[in-house]
């Protein structure tokens, strides 16, 4: 299977997991040990429990702010090495009256690991720091 399938699989799966509050799905996604960078803070995930709590608080904002849809405007990927890949996903989060309440880009670190792609590093920043990469991921 070509890779910008398999990432927008991936992606696709992230996507609905966030959508439908699935901490299991999300935590599908990353590879452990993995972090989760924001202009705030960083957040080391080792283990499934640590899944839970970080997601957990996260979803609790989005049901606290009605979260209707979640889109992908723009998407992007590079291969950096035969096992790794950078993706670059502008979001749009949107809340119970149809209006963006949360946009951002998030640059993440894919990894090939014998065919199954996990994330094991995501930057989130505002929009204006949003990348193009040489490949578009069609949504």
């Amino acid at each position: 299977m070509r890779i910008d399938i398999k990432l927008q699989d991936l992606f696709k799966r992230y996507q609905s997991a966030f959508i439908d509050y699935d901490i299991d799905e999300v935590s599908r996604c990353y590879h452990l040990p993995c972090t989760l960078n924001t202009p705030d803070k960083i957040i080391l995930l080792s283990s499934p429990s640590d899944c839970l709590q970080e997601f957990g608080t996260i979803f609790t904002q989005l049901r606290e702010a009605k979260t209707s849809d979640i889109i992908a405007k723009k998407a992007s990927f590079e291969q950096v090495s035969e096992q790794l890949y950078l993706v670059c996903i502008d979001w749009d989060f949107i809340d119970g009256q149809g209006q963006v309440f949360a946009d951002f880009t998030a640059i993440y670190h894919v990894l090939d690991s014998e065919g199954a792609l996990k994330i094991v590093n995501v930057i989130s920043h505002e929009l204006d720091s949003s990348l193009s990469l040489t490949e578009p991921l069609d949504w």
